[in-house]
């Protein structure tokens, strides 16, 4: 089983004290993976892959308070004498979707039918008991900051060179690790890295769900029009209708496609 970065990095974040971490994620520049002008890659314990998942859900990358928290859990697993695998998946923990943004996630994946095709009555499953189900990531495994601030996906990430470079390469790792796994981006910027893979042949595009609406509490019109739960009519004008009707339908073919 693969512990990516760990081990090189585990006696630093073990000699760590809490209180270093709560201040610096880098700790420094001692957690450094790479970098490039204003851009700094920083390694935090999210290598952890769910082998058996059906479900991956992608954001852009860990931002700073992401980081901090499965830095400290991973420090005290270590400290206890946790193995690196069973430390890793623990701080992974962290990185998991919550409050509105889970709600509107799980309702839109199960209005295409995504549960259905999973064996479970509801994909809200997947953070309870069917947690092996789903795999947890970004297009960017490890945090990203631009000038010391959380990267937001501005420039491209297809087109930075050390960016690009770090998508290939982890993220590229665990699309071979669940080649039987669907892959929901969240967001546009997301979806422009994932389609990198597609057309460098590392990802098959069947196996990518596109167009759900960002599940974020600020997307509610488009949201309850996916869903069927706000009329045409009363859109407003910042919301296009032909578009989220087309990816609806290609989203319920796509997966009576995979049920078939």
């Amino acid at each position: 089983m693969s512990t990516g970065e760990l081990s090189r990095f585990a006696d630093i974040v073990m000699n760590a004290t809490e209180r270093e971490i709560a201040a610096d994620v880098t700790l420094n520049g001692r957690l450094l993976l790479a970098q490039e002008k204003t851009f700094s890659i920083s390694y935090a314990p999210f290598d952890h892959i769910e082998h058996g998942a059906k479900l991956v859900l992608v954001g852009i990358t860990p931002g700073e308070q992401q980081a901090r928290n499965a830095l400290l859990e991973a420090r005290r697993r270590l400290i206890a004498g946790n193995d690196y695998p069973s430390a890793l998946k623990a701080a992974k923990t962290f990185a998991s979707f919550s409050g509105s943004l889970r709600r509107n996630l799980v309702t839109m994946l199960d209005h295409i039918g995504l549960n259905r095709w999973m064996g479970v009555p509801s994909t809200a499953d997947v953070w309870n008991s069917r947690h092996e189900l789903v795999h947890f990531t970004s297009a960017l495994r490890y945090p990203v900051f631009v000038g010391g601030k959380n990267y937001s996906g501005t420039p491209s990430m297809v087109a930075t060179p050390v960016l690009r470079e770090a998508l290939i390469r982890n993220l590229g790792e665990e699309v071979a690790a669940l080649p039987n796994a669907v892959w929901v981006p969240l967001g546009p910027k997301v979806t422009e890295g994932l389609g990198l893979l597609v057309k460098l042949g590392l990802l098959s595009a069947d196996r990518l769900l596109l167009g759900l609406p960002h599940p974020s509490g600020a997307n509610a019109e488009r949201i309850a029009y996916f869903l069927g739960r706000k009329e045409r009519a009363s859109l407003s004008i910042k919301t296009s209708p032909d578009a989220i009707d087309l990816s609806r339908k290609r989203l319920f073919n796509q997966i009576a496609a995979l049920r078939a």
